[in-house]
């Protein structure tokens, strides 16, 4: 199987507006980081989508991915989240496609999109909607998505839920502030490890770079990739400091596992 990062810059991206730093105005394309999100691939060609940044279509098409089996959602920050309307030519195409996520957060997605799941509002055929079935997920329970072992596992950011997963060999953990001790045996054998970083300081809401490198050498990984990066470090500036095996992502970077 394989990882896609679609996105793996923070909630402003970079380069962020109105900033001339030089990470911001670099030529490096690894500088250039879209909102947090990533694809889930199998040999067999089933995919799993993990959330819908504002730029999802613009990934979806740059990755040469047209269509997915599912949805996974980690919370429903407007990061993770605002590009749902780009599942409508999927959908469009497959019908009713499935999206899965924290029980709290699929109810609020329903009460932020209401012209996508409110049955009850008319449809316009002029403007088609995505279709879209919502589906909670159990902390802590595994579940079969589209041929995927999937083990969504409920973290803490700055005291709002949300959802890692394990994927067979992969783990994924963005917008995490820590990853209970627990939840770290369930995370044993993992192959690639990905994990949000924001700081170097501490972060009310998220790992800094420091307690994301200390939770990958605990978790034992062979391949750490650190994402939801900020425009405070180079690509190259942070690969070159990281430890051997944990190294930044990049949009489009692809990694087996």
């Amino acid at each position: 199987m394989r990882l896609i990062v679609l996105g793996s810059g923070t909630s402003f991206g970079v380069p962020q507006i109105g900033c001339s730093c030089a990470v911001c105005t670099s030529t490096d394309p690894r500088d250039r980081r879209t909102r947090v999100a990533a694809v889930v691939e199998a040999p067999d060609g089933a995919r799993l989508l993990i959330d819908t940044p504002p730029e999802l279509r613009l990934q979806l098409i740059a990755a040469r991915v047209d269509a997915v089996d599912a949805v996974l959602y980690t919370h429903d920050h407007a990061d993770h989240v605002h590009g749902i309307d780009d599942l409508r030519a999927m959908s469009v195409r497959r019908g009713r496609l499935p999206i899965y996520g924290p029980p709290g957060m699929l109810r609020r997605l329903g009460e932020h999109f209401p012209y996508i799941f409110d049955e009850s509002l008319p449809r316009d055929p002029a403007t088609p909607r995505p279709s879209l079935e919502r589906l909670p997920l159990e902390a802590e329970r595994e579940v079969n998505i589209a041929g995927f072992p999937v083990l969504p596992l409920s973290c803490d950011h700055g005291g709002m839920q949300v959802y890692g997963y394990r994927i067979g060999g992969l783990a994924y953990f963005t917008d995490v502030k820590a990853v209970p001790p627990p939840l770290v045996e369930r995370l044993r054998g993992v192959r690639l490890l990905v994990l949000s970083a924001l700081f170097d300081r501490p972060h009310p809401s998220h790992l800094s770079i420091p307690e994301a490198v200390e939770l990958a050498r605990t978790i034992g990984a062979p391949r750490t990739l650190l994402t939801h990066l900020t425009h405070r470090f180079s690509h190259a500036e942070l690969a070159a400091r990281l430890p051997a095996g944990v190294e930044p992502a990049c949009d489009g970077l692809v990694a087996a596992f």
